[in-house]
């Protein structure tokens, strides 16, 4: 045991050292000071001759790096491992369909071009059907307040119009053939800045890739043009998928624009809640849907890892990225994620998968088991927790019966920070490597550029621990949550976020008031793998009975 210990120390120490090696240019040789400063970091310790032993080895190391960066490897390359987050003898609720959509039947057309901007998809793909509009106008509407907002709230990179008009004209001459391809079909909508999009540039908000054209179509782009909808606009991602601070400025919640909308899908969340946008596509890794929806005051689904493909997407973390809807309502969340769910063949995110959804007309939440996060409520002292204690109680009105739950414990949060540390360190290797990552405006503790930088001193070994770590957290967060339908929480919890990213579990962000600032605040609904069903189903529940959700940012609504 003494023997195996050491060695895989030594692998450790072996595989932390390229965050050093990368310096040295190739006639420097590697000393035994660098070595020890490898030891340090790495909270490792050798006696003289063990280390003596590493010199070869480590430089013969050296040359295998170089052999690999001697080759580009194209952004769409996914590692030979994938995360599968299933836990052991995993089976998946089995719910009945088909999907009850609830699309109303008629809608009156409103008079004011802002009245119609903001009517949930839901509402506009009545209005469409019907005729009482066409995609082409519902198109400029949004053409048109895209323009006018786009330097108000930073939210806007590329405002895709010819694109656009010419899908919204095919779309009017379908539906007046009679050929309806579905509810989104003519329905225009805004996708995050990390997608790519063939002839627009894809800049994942950061100035080394402002001027990217990628020849790709995501493969989320093209779901959403199957089923007929109109993309208007390449929305704000923070750079490189962290906060809402991008290479043009800082993107703003439309409820106050002095304050940021938070979440690297800033531009989704404040786009589609100033109803720029009819509904929104956006990413989350470590929060990045939920937290916009939240500040911002829409409703963001995100679904369960490899629900959809991130195919054509930038990479953050191959193991915990993941893209789903941000909209007005729960059920138009539920109508885009029907469209934009599985995986078609050829695609290149290997994680995603296939599996039947459908959403349910409900009278109320009987024959649901809800839990929530007592102690996370309780601990809740910010001005929400009024409008949290109200939320509880709206859900028990509509037959939900709550019983407390708790994160399990022995779960070594702290070092979890590895893993996608370690992934958007691979996916960003030649960013680094040559330094561009300087050219990125954020350059403290905090940014993303830091992050890459540090993720050099990563130990392949930790790595490798913080995910088996990962698989214990999978197999305890399985027993709870499978005993639940739905576990309900508050927008602040980081950790029950992070397990939750890290474990896969789909969620939901949920409008439930406004804080003494007139701030939104959100809820969040949290359910079990492969079942985003449920949480829909109980969030537009909650919405039919409420009306937070229809509450709109002052300034938008002109």
């Amino acid at each position: 045991m003494k023997t195996e210990s050491i060695y895989t120390m030594r692998y450790a120490l072996c595989f932390s050292l390229v965050a050093l090696v990368v310096a040295c240019s190739k006639d420097k040789k590697i000393k035994l000071s660098d070595i020890r400063g490898v030891e340090h970091i790495t909270g490792l310790e050798f006696s003289e001759s063990e280390e003596d032993t590493l010199l070869d080895y480590l430089r013969e190391n050296r040359e295998g790096f170089d052999s690999m960066r001697a080759l580009h490897l194209p952004y769409h390359v996914t590692p030979a491992l994938y995360f599968d987050p299933r836990p052991g003898n995993f089976v998946p609720k089995k719910r009945q369909g088909p999907s009850e959509w609830n699309i109303p039947g008629e809608v009156q057309l409103p008079s004011s071009d802002a009245d119609i901007a903001f009517l949930p998809v839901s509402d506009l793909s009545t209005l469409i059907r019907n005729r009482k509009i066409t995609s082409t106008r519902l198109t400029k509407i949004y053409l048109d307040r895209l323009k006018r907002y786009k330097d108000t709230l930073q939210a806007v990179v590329t405002i895709t119009e010819d694109l656009a008009l010419r899908q919204a004209a095919r779309a009017d001459e379908e539906i007046k053939a009679g050929k309806i391809r579905g509810p989104l079909h003519g329905i225009p909508y805004g996708i995050k800045d990390l997608f790519a999009v063939p002839g627009y540039k894809t800049t994942w908000g950061a100035e080394p890739y402002q001027e990217q054209y990628l020849a790709d179509t995501a493969a989320v782009v093209r779901r959403l043009e199957e089923a007929g909808a109109v993309l208007v606009a390449k929305l704000v991602s923070g750079a490189l998928a962290r906060g809402d601070v991008w290479f043009g400025g800082k993107t703003k919640n439309p409820w106050d624009l002095k304050q940021g909308a938070s979440g690297s899908s800033a531009g989704s969340g404040s786009s589609t809640a100033a109803a720029l946008v009819a509904f929104s596509i956006g990413t989350e890794t470590l929060g990045s849907i939920l937290a916009p929806s939240g500040r911002c005051g829409a409703t963001g689904l995100r679904p369960t890892f490899g629900a959809v493909s991130r195919d054509g997407c930038m990479t953050l973390s191959w193991s915990m990225d993941k893209a789903g809807p941000i909209c007005r309502t729960a059920q138009d969340c539920a109508l885009v994620f029907d469209a934009i769910k599985g995986r078609n063949p050829g695609e290149g995110d290997r994680s995603a998968t296939d599996y039947p959804f459908f959403f349910h007309k409900r009278k109320d939440l009987a024959g649901f088991r809800i839990g929530y996060f007592k102690k996370l409520f309780d601990k809740d002292s910010s001005n929400t927790g009024s409008n949290n204690a109200r939320t509880l109680e709206e859900f028990k009105k509509l037959g939900a019966v709550l019983e407390p739950v708790e994160l399990p414990d022995s779960i070594p949060f702290k070092g979890f920070d590895i893993i996608l540390r370690a992934e958007s360190g691979a996916f960003f290797d030649e960013l680094v490597r040559e330094h561009r990552e300087r050219l990125m405006s954020e350059q403290d503790k905090g940014s993303r550029a830091n992050s890459l930088r540090q993720a050099r001193f990563i130990p392949a070994v930790e790595y490798l621990q913080a995910n088996r770590f990962r698989t214990v957290m999978i197999e305890k967060l399985h027993k709870l949550f499978n005993s639940y339908d739905i576990i309900i929480a508050p927008a602040q919890g980081f950790r029950l976020s992070l397990a939750t990213n890290l474990s896969g579990h789909p969620a939901i962000s949920v409008p439930n008031g406004f804080d003494k600032k007139g701030h939104p605040t959100a809820v969040i609904l949290y359910g079990n793998l492969y079942d985003e069903g449920p949480l829909l189903e109980a969030a537009w529940l909650f919405q039919m009975s409420t009306e937070y959700e229809e509450k709109h940012p002052e300034l938008f609504v002109k």
